[in-house]
């Protein structure tokens, strides 16, 4: 992160739990919405590019870091985890957010911006699928099930928590420096930071029950034959890596299923899931360039 911008450190009580979030910068507001096994450090390339021209607002999502993280699994819904974001939009004094968002971040923000599009200005969705599209690949696509292995080994009790947690995290740092194209994305200083997040008592189960509740969601709604739902009908730009191991580019090409506003989505070639981090200088430049009018 830029060392002339330091973001402030804050607390809002939101949803009956407390978030830490970090903010930089005056403007409309723009939240940014971390994945996992991540929290707001994520978006250190983004926030000093976007607090020139915008509040800008990157929490620790419900469960991860400095924010609260409550017990059990039925805390981490969807549901739960778009009021969080509402609430959040509302304690800062404001209507309506740009929200950017990648992984799990997408996974909220996605719906979100479908079930409160009030208060979505515009979605920028790096590397994450609507839920929708990646249950449908999940069910039809071999090559997709393959890749989100993990996410089938996460509904497992204790067992992903002492995995994720042996040999001094060694599994986080092999997913972030692991995964990466260019190795040089996640300096050792980086990696650090990560494996203390996830240090913290209860922050791999929070982030893990994100991948519980919705599985268990998936197969309520599998046995109810629930569908549907309202699309995403603000501006919505994607952001989509082309190496990424746990989410296949093919996916992209069912977005406009899910979206019945503008779309638009740039792919970047040779990068991994971690996009913002790795090429930081590209999504900079597509997400200014997307937001141009607002600024």
């Amino acid at each position: 992160m830029d060392k002339k911008l330091k973001p402030a450190h804050r607390y809002a009580h939101v949803n009956n739990l407390r978030l830490h979030y970090v903010t930089a910068g005056e403007g409309p507001l723009v939240l940014l919405l971390h994945g996992f096994p991540e929290f707001w450090y994520s978006w250190r390339h983004q926030i000093p590019a976007l607090a020139d021209s915008f509040r800008v607002v990157a929490p620790d999502m419900r469960g991860y870091n400095q924010s609260e993280k409550p017990v059990g699994v039925s805390h981490y819904r969807i549901q739960v985890l778009m009021e969080d974001v509402a609430g959040l939009i509302r304690e800062l004094g404001e209507n309506k957010a740009v929200v950017i968002a990648h992984d799990w971040g997408g996974g909220v923000a996605w719906p979100f911006a479908a079930y409160y599009p009030e208060m979505v200005e515009r979605l920028v969705i790096l590397n994450c699928p609507p839920p929708r599209i990646l249950m449908r690949h999940l069910l039809n696509n071999r090559a997709q099930l393959r890749r989100s292995y993990y996410m089938f080994l996460f509904q497992l009790p204790l067992l992903p928590e002492m995995a994720l947690r042996a040999r001094d995290y060694a599994m986080i740092e092999r997913a972030l420096r692991g995964w990466a194209i260019d190795k040089s994305a996640f300096s050792d200083h980086d990696i650090a930071m990560f494996k203390a997040a996830a240090a913290k008592p209860g922050a791999l189960t929070g982030g893990i029950n994100y991948y519980r509740a919705a599985f268990r969601s998936f197969l309520r709604e599998r046995s109810g034959g629930s569908a549907g739902g309202p699309k995403v009908k603000c501006p919505t730009l994607v952001i989509w890596a082309e190496e990424d191991r746990a989410l296949g580019k093919e996916m992209t090409y069912d977005f406009h299923q899910e979206v019945e506003g503008p779309l638009e989505i740039k792919y970047i070639p040779r990068c991994s899931h971690w996009v913002q981090q790795e090429r930081p200088e590209e999504v900079n430049a597509y997400i200014m360039d997307f937001l141009r009018d607002l600024r």
